[in-house]
């Protein structure tokens, strides 16, 4: 990624215990005095990817991060036990509490917008702006966007998707998908299970980005076998039960939010949640901005989106300051 701030370290980290036997990973970089950040990654399940404080000026910000339940360095890993969007609002409620933090900004992209969302509604009263890429308004629409035989996804990738649906009957709807992943996910047929999470992962994977970096090919192969597994496992668990949360959570409960400022970047041609979603978000939300970034898709390391956070977070730390004085 280029034209990011440089990459820091973190002055410190630890475990979050919480009442239901889950021990999430968080740690905190930047300035200890800067505006309070948390940065809530994607999936379900992909946890802390590196590089992410990136997108942040150290000297601005006090920035927080944690691995969402049953992926990164969170215990137990893979766990769908007690893992649902209500617990994950739970989480990070309870980091605010034991981080001793009133109020901090909400920076998700694509799952981690959604729950940047529902912690907002949830705690208003706790959050001073909200920077969201990707968005995923988790409505049915959404997830058939991305898994149904008619969504985009399919639609212009129907060779990837081919793939992707190998061994299962039609008509692909999203929940015979998801219940067919699930089903292989907990085979007992070692291999099965592994092509099932390799063939999830590679299906996002290839749609996240408008074009593949060189040397990869059509398809890259060698990932993490960590990372599949959690990121295929409860990504398919939360599709799988309609994220739960009731269809329309969002736009219906927008008034409770609508008075905080929010920045929406999103990739023009973006396959895994679309463009039309971040649009509807952005003229529901009347303190909004919307950046839409040509020729990107998803990833953050596509052109253009990386820089549009980085001023994102520039503009947002002069408004809390401005705000301050």
């Amino acid at each position: 990624m280029k034209r990011l701030y440089p990459d820091i370290g973190c002055y410190s980290s630890g475990y979050l215990e919480t009442p239901d036997g889950h021990c999430l990973y968080f740690e905190e970089s930047g300035n200890p005095d800067g505006f309070p950040v948390l940065y809530l990654h994607g999936g379900p399940g992909a946890g802390l990817a590196t590089g992410y404080r990136r997108f942040f000026d150290a000297n601005r910000y006090r920035i927080i991060g944690f691995d969402q339940r049953g992926c990164g360095r969170s215990k137990p890993f893979g766990s769908l036990d007690n893992n649902t969007t209500q617990h994950s609002l739970g989480d990070i409620s309870l980091l605010r509490k034991q981080l001793g933090i009133h109020q901090w900004l909400l920076f998700g992209g694509s799952w981690g917008a959604t729950l940047a969302l529902l912690a907002a509604i949830a705690e208003p009263q706790s959050v001073t702006g909200m920077i969201l890429r990707g968005v995923f308004l988790a409505r049915q629409s959404d997830r058939d966007w991305f898994l149904s035989e008619n969504g985009a996804a399919a639609t212009l990738f129907p060779d990837h998707y081919a793939t992707f649906t190998q061994g299962l009957t039609p008509p692909f709807t999203t929940k015979s998908v998801c219940e067919h992943y699930q089903k292989c996910f907990e085979s007992a047929d070692e291999v099965q299970r592994m092509d099932a999470l390799k063939r999830w992962y590679v299906w996002e994977e290839r749609l996240s980005k408008v074009s593949l970096p060189p040397g990869t090919g059509d398809v890259t192969c060698h990932y993490p076998i960590n990372l599949m597994t959690s990121l295929a496992k409860l990504e398919c668990h939360y599709l799988a039960n309609q994220c739960f949360i009731p269809e329309g959570y969002i736009l219906e409960n927008i008034e409770k939010i609508s008075h905080i400022p929010t920045t929406i970047v999103h990739g023009r041609y973006d396959v895994i949640c679309s463009t039309k979603g971040a649009y509807t978000l952005h003229t529901a939300l009347r303190n909004s901005t919307l950046q839409i970034v040509q020729e990107a898709g998803h990833s953050t390391s596509e052109p253009g989106i990386g820089l549009a956070l980085c001023r994102a977070t520039r503009d947002m730390s002069k408004f809390l300051k401005e705000k301050q004085q």
